[in-house]
């Protein structure tokens, strides 16, 4: 049939082999008025690809198409749809539908929403399983889609839809800027966009690594320094320092935990962004006493957040580190498995969709 009517995917049909991608015909939801079809140019791997295809997180719905960093271009819009316009290169992170009327979607926290659809994996309210962006198309509410500014290359907007936006929210609604010590700890796809926000809005930029290789790469992504896990009483000289750790780490689970909300200031905050499989180690409520310190966590983050991190990171040229795959079913298949291992620098975007999947016009 193909498009409109089907799309094109290269998706897993088995979590037990994960990464064997095989390029299958999916039918999408329903298209409605102010939803947008995008021909996908470009989509970041993310770590969260990796969780759900493995299993880390649970079953999953199968066959399945991961990737939630996409960008492309808008091919086809609802007869509601104000935002975007034929033609328009837009973007689509990790959240692809809300309710938009309970609370938090009236508060821009829509990324909140009881309602919600990720962007693969989760059920419409038709019951349609969205599927993401390894594939040809991807459709989209306008208020789920971005446009992407001008001079930031699509290869470098992918991965900010979804590990951008999710380090980006935090840092702001912590009132990340001048007077304040962030340190980020794990610097790794979510982590090193972490450095590059914090140290952009004007904050005193600190990264925490077990990876002393890490070091110089964490430097130019704007940390002032690099604090190395791996040497003996390492928290000890950083007591009381930081009013905000952005933890980008997805294995909290093995950390002592005490020792690095050790280093908080007094009433600062150990914020969780990565998302282990395990559960987070055991405390005691007595732990968080010596400094007032809290911990917490979030997800994604909201349109006007989203904007505004684009807006930014094209006044001030803001680059992610990346490195580029092509997409094809050898190219999915290497890059979540480097993912796995952590074997790359420090995001893969899957590129060249014309050779996968034809013009598409």
């Amino acid at each position: 049939m193909g498009y409109p009517d089907t799309f094109e995917g290269f998706m897993i049909e088995s979590q037990k082999n994960w990464s064997d991608f095989k390029k299958k015909d999916y039918k999408p939801k329903p298209f409605e008025d102010r939803d947008v079809d995008i021909r996908i140019e470009a989509c970041g791997v993310c770590g969260s690809d990796v969780h759900t295809i493995t299993g880390g997180w649970g079953e999953a719905s199968l066959p399945l198409c991961v990737g939630h960093e996409i960008v492309g271009q808008a091919i086809k819009v609802g007869d509601k749809v104000t935002t975007v316009k034929v033609g328009d290169r837009v973007g689509v992170g990790a959240q692809i539908w809300a309710c938009l009327e309970c609370k938090n979607c009236k508060s821009d926290n829509e990324n909140y929403c009881p309602h919600q659809v990720d962007t693969y994996n989760a059920p419409y309210p038709d019951g349609t399983i969205a599927q993401g962006g390894y594939a040809s198309h991807v459709r989209a509410h306008e208020y789920f889609t971005f446009p992407i500014p001008k001079n930031i290359p699509s290869e470098d907007a992918a991965p900010m839809m979804c590990a951008g936006l999710t380090t980006w929210s935090p840092l702001v609604r912590a009132g990340t800027g001048p007077g304040k010590k962030v340190a980020v700890l794990g610097i790794g796809g979510l982590g090193h966009f972490g450095l590059l926000w914090a140290s952009a809005l004007g904050a005193e930029t600190y990264a925490i690594s077990h990876t002393p290789e890490k070091e110089a790469d964490a430097k130019k992504l704007g940390a002032k320094k690099f604090i190395c896990t791996k040497d003996k009483d390492w928290a000890k000289p950083w007591a009381f320092t930081f009013d905000f750790i952005l933890n980008a780490s997805d294995m909290t689970n093995e950390f002592d935990l005490s020792t690095y909300m050790s280093t908080l200031a007094v009433n600062g905050t150990f914020h969780n962004v990565g998302l282990p499989d395990a559960p987070l180690p055991k405390m005691m409520a007595q732990d968080f006493a010596p400094n007032g310190a809290k911990i917490g966590g979030s997800h994604i983050g909201s349109r006007p957040e989203m904007l505004a991190m684009l807006k930014l990171a094209s006044e001030k040229n803001i680059k992610p580190m990346i490195e580029t795959v092509d997409i094809s079913e050898k190219g999915c298949k290497e890059a979540v498995e480097k993912v796995k291992t952590n074997d790359v620098r420090y995001r893969f975007t899957l590129v060249n969709y014309d050779n996968a999947f034809g013009s598409r016009k």
